[in-house]
């Protein structure tokens, strides 16, 4: 794939799931270079911070230029202090994906050789250990992009083909120079919004996942329910002005094609008179049921959300200072900051909870014999009593959904000073991606104990010739993962093969 432009979501897809590799445009690395000498010849006889001067509250004290290069050194190997879990491999390819784009705007003032060789990086599956834990989101994820750093310079460690290697060995291996500091290299690669933005777009891409599998199985379960027609008629969602909703119940219209479960509601009360004072039959379903589309349409506005400041960021220049060439001017100021993906990852957390506390509702509808009044307790396809279905599965299912909620307090407003108050004021972006990582997949663990549920409830109602085309088409793939149970038997293998399958966004 050729990177000459603004990258677009599908191309992200692309490179970090289908594993596309990438090909820098020439005109681009012109740019590139172009910015570099612009740098060397402005940067002569001029106090620029991070090029002679320290960093942070630092920046007070002039550096001599016979250290200019160690400077560069000293930052990289000076904030590789990260803890915690590693990141997968994947959301690291995320990093170097949005740093390499950062760079390709040409505002950083570096080497072409850094974008070359991150390419490398991206391209042979080189992967740095990046830790989760060190970014406070301004100046920019400094401590995770300088663990990214630290192995371009032939230092640090990183996994390939599934090991964990000195980065220099593998370098030597495959023929790959390390980087050289030149002017600001060091300030530019640790000086960003990378770690977190990357983190994002995962995410995104997770949770539009996750909205198609949450509309599927809401269709499912109103099939299941032979629900009615109105809920998600587009005369009815067209009466609320937003497009989420309409969305969604187009979406569900969709996905029902075909089905011959759902009811109308004229056949069922408006063409005959009713005389009975208590009517049986529910005139309207729970708001699990009915009210999907007014649930589940603030999630899709919110992922729309989400790609645009995510796309806007990554497409963006955001370290500091900022290298303009047209202008002929080098600009000070806070790029770095990352509010815009601090406040985004929030609100994607609260939505993929409400998703999933919408799945685990459902859920309980289906597993509540007293409420549904059509199916047995839990799925339980056995004996009363003697079996217990997916009884203990709906435990997981809640606990996990709880740990959601609790985690869906925001980080955006949990700013704490600190660099001698040089950071007085910080976004934590990088931990609300974290965090938002972690409420994604629990939504997927609890969705794949949802659909479990939705298949025995089809077996026991016999009804998968009754269903939609697209439904039946899930039913019969999440069969072949999970085959129909009556005997007790320990089911977590199976959540963990449907997570995957939920993961890898086999519907379409």
């Amino acid at each position: 794939m050729k990177i000459d432009n603004d990258l677009r979501l599908d191309q992200v897809e692309a490179i970090l799931f289908n594993r596309e590799l990438i090909e820098l445009d020439a005109k681009v690395l012109d740019n590139v270079k172009a910015g570099f000498d612009f740098l060397r010849r402005f940067s002569e006889e001029k106090l620029i911070y991070g090029i002679n001067t320290g960093f942070g509250p630092m920046a007070q004290y002039r550096v001599s230029d016979r250290f200019r290069e160690q400077l560069q050194y000293n930052l990289i190997r000076s904030h590789s202090t990260g803890t915690g879990a590693l990141l997968p491999e994947m959301y690291v390819k995320a990093v170097m994906l949005a740093r390499l784009n950062t760079f390709l705007r040409g505002y950083s003032g570096i080497h072409p050789e850094v974008v070359i060789l991150l390419a490398d990086f991206i391209n042979r599956d080189i992967y740095p250990l990046i830790f989760e834990h060190g970014s406070v989101g301004a100046s920019g994820d400094l401590v995770q992009l300088a663990h990214l750093a630290l192995c371009l310079i032939g230092e640090g460690e990183v996994t390939f083909g599934g090991q964990c290697r000195p980065a220099k060995s593998v370098m030597d291996e495959l023929g790959l120079q390390p980087v050289r500091m030149h002017i600001r290299e060091g300030l530019a690669l640790a000086n960003g919004t990378s770690a977190m933005t990357g983190i994002g777009l995962i995410n995104l891409i997770y949770a539009k996942r996750l909205l198609d599998w949450a509309i599927s199985a809401s269709c499912l379960t109103n099939e299941i329910t032979a629900s009615f027609d109105d809920y998600f008629s587009p005369e009815l969602n067209r009466t609320k002005r937003h497009p989420g909703q309409q969305t969604v119940s187009r979406k569900m219209l969709e996905t029902l094609a075909g089905t011959k479960r759902i009811r109308k509601r004229e056949e069922c009360f408006y063409q005959h008179r009713t005389e009975e004072e208590y009517i049986k039959d529910k005139v309207q379903e729970y708001y699990s049921l009915r009210c999907v589309p007014q649930i589940l349409g603030p999630v899709a506005d919110e992922t729309d959300s989400a790609e645009t400041v995510l796309m806007n960021e990554i497409n963006s220049a955001s370290d500091n200072p900022i290298v303009d060439r047209m202008a002929g001017n080098v600009f000070h100021g806070g790029n770095f900051h990352g509010d815009y993906v601090a406040f985004e990852m929030d609100k994607l957390k609260i939505a993929v909870a409400k998703l999933t506390m919408l799945a685990e509702r459902q859920m309980n509808y289906l597993f509540h014999d007293r409420i549904n009044n059509i199916l047995p307790p839990f799925g339980n396809l056995g004996v009363k009593g003697l079996n217990y279905g997916l009884q203990a599965a709906q435990f997981t299912a809640t606990s996990t959904t709880a740990e959601s909620q609790m985690l869906s307090n925001p980080m955006y407003v949990h700013s704490i000073p600190n660099n001698n108050d040089n950071q007085d004021i910080v976004s934590m972006g990088t931990n609300a991606a974290q965090i938002t990582k972690t409420v994604i997949e629990n939504a997927f663990q609890v969705m794949a104990i949802h659909f479990m549920a939705l298949a025995q409830a089809v077996d026991y109602l016999k009804i998968e010739g009754q269903l939609s085309f697209k439904t039946q088409k899930i039913y019969r793939e999440i069969r072949e993962i999970f085959p129909v149970f009556v005997e007790d038997i320990p089911h977590y293998q199976a959540i963990k093969k449907i997570t995957e399958y939920l993961k890898s966004g086999y519907q379409k």
